[in-house]
């Protein structure tokens, strides 16, 4: 049940760190799932460096970043209970891998962004979860105990499917709030964290 929150806010060594990659796809209508995209990749440098650990956006797809990478994050603002049309037409597009199951045995997970302190964001973490299982991928859920229910907690919307960040009324710069802001960055260290520990034995060190 205690989980280390401030172990996993501390900067750690990335020498020698195993070969697995970590790609963020998001889309961003005003700049906040973006911010909570980037927060996850901060986390996930704390294990990996730079070039291991990319935010993507639907608009301007690495395909071959994708393909190799050894973990999906998916993360979506919430429209009408729905991921974003934009992000919608991302998910359709990888209909040929699907097909040929290019993605099968990937590592993937999710985060959903709203207005609203529930603003729905279940309903898409469930969506992003049964898309995922429908390319054959292994999810990887949010394990992390809420600290309480105030702006500064970690996980203080006690989401577990996937990572849920709130933007309020106001700049990306401003909000999502520093809690939900930490969780991101503690989601991006725990999912670098699970994919270096179940990487396949040949690539280990």
């Amino acid at each position: 049940m205690n989980t280390p929150v401030k172990s996993s806010l501390t900067s750690t060594s990335t020498d020698n760190v195993p070969n697995v990659s970590i790609a963020v796809i998001f889309h961003s209508n005003y700049g906040h799932t973006k911010r909570v995209a980037e927060a996850i990749v901060k986390g996930a440098h704390q294990q990996l460096p730079a070039s291991q650990a990319k935010i993507v956006d639907v608009h301007d797809v690495d395909w071959e970043y994708l393909d190799q990478a050894d973990l999906l994050v998916f993360g979506s603002a919430v429209y009408m209970g729905s991921v974003t049309a934009e992000f919608k037409t991302f998910m359709d597009e990888t209909s040929k891998r699907w097909y040929h199951r290019t993605w099968e045995g990937k590592w993937a997970a999710a985060f959903a962004n709203s207005g609203g302190l529930s603003g729905d964001k279940l309903a898409v973490l469930q969506q992003i979860s049964l898309y995922a299982m429908q390319h054959g991928m292994n999810w990887i859920g949010l394990p992390l105990m809420p600290t309480g229910h105030e702006a500064h907690d970690l996980n203080r919307l006690s989401s577990f499917l996937g990572l849920m960040t709130q933007s309020l009324d106001g700049p990306p710069e401003e909000t999502p709030g520093p809690g939900d802001i930490d969780t991101a960055i503690w989601f991006g260290d725990h999912l670098a964290k699970t994919i270096i520990k179940h990487q396949p034995a040949s690539t280990k060190s």
